[in-house]
C-alpha cells in the first residue's frame, strides 16, 4: 500500500467543478481519485438513502465501505441536471444498463461539457459503445468525450494500492486537464488518443474475464489460462482493427494489462461470474448470486454479433456466448476450445 508521508506538504486543491454520476465500487473509487486533488466533487446517487448515509456517515454504505470521505469536500445529489449543471467535468460511471435511465433525465444545458465514460460496457438501448451513444443521442462529439481505462480495480484504489489509469482523449490540452485532475500518490497517468480502442478493449477484456472465470470453475489451472489470455490478447487485437483501426499496441497497460487484472483477480466480478458458471451455477443463477453488475455478460451479445457480422475469426467470444446465451455446456464448449488455442 501506498502510504502518504506525514511530512509531505499538501497540494493545493483544484477549483475544477468536476462530478460524478454512479455510486456503484467504481464510481466511488473515481470520487476518492478526485478529492485527492479537488477542492469539492459534485456525486449524483442513485437514491436518497445512499446520499443520507454518505453526508450522516461519510461512506458508501453498499460498495467500498471501507473509503471514508471528508464530507466537506463532496456536494452528494440525486438529480443529475443539478450535477451537469455546475460542473465542466462529468464523469460517467454507472453500469451500462444503466446509463441510458440516467442521462434520458438530463434536460439541462450540457453542450461544451466534458463527458468521462468510466463506463466498460454496451449500451443496450442502442447495442453500441458509450462513445457512439453519447454522439448520436446527445450530440456529445468525441472532442467533448473523454474514456477512462486500466488496468484499475476500484477496491485497490480503496486500499490507495498504486494503480494506473489510461486517459484517451482526442484534445492534448483536454488530456492534459484530467490527467491533473485524476493523478495522485497513488494513480498514475498516461494519455491516449484512442477513444474507441480503449473504449472496445475495456469491454472485451471483461468478456474474456468471463471465459478465464469459467475454465477456473471447470478445474483448468494456470497453464491453461496463460494460454487463454495469449489467445484473447490476439483476438482483442483482431477485433479491434476490424472495428476502429488505428495505429495501436495491444501490449500497452490499457489493453492487455487491463486484461491481465481482470482475467486473473480475486476482485473481478466478472472472473468471478464465470467461476460460479464453471462450478454448475446456472447463468441466471451465477447473476442473481452476485451483488454487482457482472458487464462481459451484457456485452457478449453484442460483442458476438459484431464479431460475426465482420466475418472475424474470434473462438473465444463464439464460445463464451455459447455458454452464456445458447445455454450450452460450459465443459463441452471449453473442451472444444482447448484444441483451437495455441
Amino acid at each position: 500500500m501506498i502510504k502518504k508521508k506525514s511530512s509531505e506538504k499538501k497540494r493545493p486543491k483544484k477549483q475544477v467543478a468536476v462530478g460524478v454520476v454512479g455510486s456503484g465500487s467504481f464510481a466511488t473509487a473515481i470520487v476518492k481519485m478526485l478529492v485527492e486533488n479537488c477542492e469539492v466533487v459534485h456525486w449524483c446517487v442513485r437514491n436518497e438513502f445512499v446520499k443520507g448515509a454518505i453526508e450522516l456517515r461519510g461512506h458508501n454504505p453498499t460498495y467500498l465501505t471501507s473509503v471514508s470521505f471528508d464530507v466537506k469536500h463532496l456536494k452528494i445529489t440525486t438529480d443529475i441536471n443539478e450535477l451537469v449543471s455546475a460542473c465542466e467535468v462529468v464523469v460517467l460511471a454507472t453500469p451500462s444498463i444503466y446509463l441510458s435511465a440516467a442521462l434520458e433525465k438530463m434536460t439541462c444545458d450540457y453542450q461544451n461539457k466534458i463527458f468521462v465514460s468510466a463506463i466498460k460496457g454496451i449500451v443496450p438501448a442502442v447495442n453500441d459503445v458509450v462513445a457512439h451513444y453519447l454522439r448520436d443521442e446527445f450530440k456529445i462529439g468525441f472532442t467533448n468525450q473523454a474514456v477512462l481505462a486500466g488496468p484499475c480495480h476500484a477496491e485497490e484504489v480503496g486500499m490507495e494500492r498504486l494503480s494506473y489509469l489510461t486517459i484517451a482523449v482526442a484534445k492534448e490540452e483536454v488530456a492534459k486537464k484530467l490527467a491533473e485532475l485524476f493523478a495522485s500518490d497513488f494513480i498514475n497517468v498516461h494519455c491516449s488518443k484512442d477513444i474507441l480502442g480503449n473504449e472496445y478493449s475495456a469491454i472485451l477484456k471483461n468478456i474474456y474475464a468471463v471465459g478465464a472465470g469459467i475454465s477456473s470453475g471447470l478445474g483448468y489451472g494456470d497453464n491453461f489460462t496463460a494460454v487463454f489470455v495469449s489467445n484473447a490478447v490476439r483476438e482483442m487485437e483482431v477485433f479491434l482493427d476490424a472495428v476502429y483501426e488505428v495505429p495501436r499496441d495491444v501490449n500497452e497497460s490499457a489493453y492487455l494489462g487491463d486484461l491481465l487484472v481482470t482475467a486473473y483477480s480475486l476482485f473481478s466480478r466478472n472472473r468471478n461470474l464465470g467461476n460460479l458458471i464453471g462450478k454448475g451455477y446456472t447463468v441466471k443463477s451465477a447473476i442473481q448470486s452476485m451483488n454487482m453488475i457482472a458487464e462481459g455478460y451484457y456485452a457478449a451479445d453484442s460483442v458476438y454479433h459484431t464479431a460475426k457480422e465482420k466475418k472475424l475469426k474470434t473462438p473465444i467470444i463464439d464460445t463464451i456466448y455459447q455458454v452464456l446465451y445458447k445455454e450450452k455446456s460450459a465443459e463441452t464448449e471449453f473442451k472444444k476450445l482447448t484444441l483451437m488455442l495455441n
